[in-house]
């Protein structure tokens, strides 16, 4: 049964309960909120970043998906934990703002509750990703609290929960024996490049000189096709998506867009990788699926590279 508020009553609610006349959310729903925001996974991370292309840092990234859907947060992250009303943890509802304790005081982080333990956020490691809010190893002992700054409509849980089982299904299933990692992507990638791989000084600090990935990543970050991420690290075990490998393909290639752009139904114009997406889809070396889709969060596989590549040395 949708849950329908009368303007005014909401607005007076707005008032007494502290969120603030510019939090105007109720027309807004959990499906469009967690839509929003899924959207721009595998978008980069920079510091002070506020741009879903080219950077954007934690509170970047919440202040821009609320501002799609008409609600103004702060700029940082202490300055958001001070909007709406604080929620226990045993009362999240997906939209609020999880707020974390990265750096050893005061609030440093923050994401979007989604529902199910799970949150969404920009981090420094993988850019915008979802994380589990009790994780052990990290976010579970940084937690600090949430505030709900504005309410959600609560029509379509049951269909948000099972397209998210639908999810959590397909990623148990995939076989990592095919999908590509960044590392394995940068040796392809300097192979097909023909790089000079010989300088195993990589200026990343999680790829040692003894590693395999040393010269490959080392020559590919001169180009600047792979630059890692806030920290320094390259994450070479860690899968590439599609969107990814489209962005690094068309820096390597030096790819530019020829026409129209294809459009495909999960990549947005808002989205971090279409200008990338759209480029590569223009030259002909992506075409995307009967459903008009390019998949472009989905991790990438040994075949998709070798394709795109072997498409690409066809072209020239």
């Amino acid at each position: 049964m949708k849950k329908k508020w009368l303007l005014p009553i909401f607005a007076s609610f707005m008032l007494v309960s502290g969120f603030g006349a510019n939090s105007t959310a109720q027309a807004a729903t959990v499906d469009e909120l967690t839509k929003t925001a899924k959207q721009y996974i595998g978008a980069p991370y920079k510091y002070g970043g506020t741009n879903i292309k080219t950077g954007i840092d934690c509170s970047g990234y919440t202040r821009y998906v609320f501002s799609q859907l008409g609600i103004s947060l702060k700029r940082t992250s202490k300055e958001q934990y001070t909007q709406g009303t604080a929620v226990s943890k045993s009362d999240l509802q997906p939209g609020d703002l999880v707020f974390f304790n990265t750096f050893g005081k005061g609030v440093s982080h923050v994401g979007i509750y989604l529902g199910d333990n799970k949150f969404i956020s920009a981090t420094t490691s993988g850019g915008v990703e979802i994380d589990s809010l009790n994780d052990p190893y990290y976010w579970g002992s940084r937690y600090v609290g949430a505030r709900r700054v504005a309410e959600f409509t609560t029509e379509d849980v049951e269909k948000i929960q099972a397209e998210q089982a639908k999810v959590e299904v397909k990623e148990a299933a995939i076989d990592f024996s095919i999908v590509v990692s960044r590392g394995e992507a940068a040796i392809r990638l300097a192979e097909a490049l023909n790089l000079d791989t010989t300088d195993q000084n990589s200026p990343f600090i999680d790829v040692k000189p003894e590693s395999k990935y040393a010269g490959a990543t080392t020559a590919l970050n001169k180009l600047n096709i792979f630059t890692g991420d806030s920290n320094g690290k390259f994450n070479p075990g860690s899968p590439i998506t599609r969107g990814q490998l489209a962005k690094a393909l068309v820096i390597a290639y030096g790819l530019e867009l020829k026409g129209e752009p294809t459009t495909f139904a999960d990549v947005s114009k808002e989205h971090w990788a279409y200008e990338y997406v759209a480029i590569l889809a223009s030259n002909g070396i992506a075409t995307g699926r009967e459903d008009g889709t390019f998949g472009v969060d989905e991790y990438a596989t040994f075949e998709h590279l070798d394709t795109f590549i072997e498409r690409i040395n066809n072209a020239q």
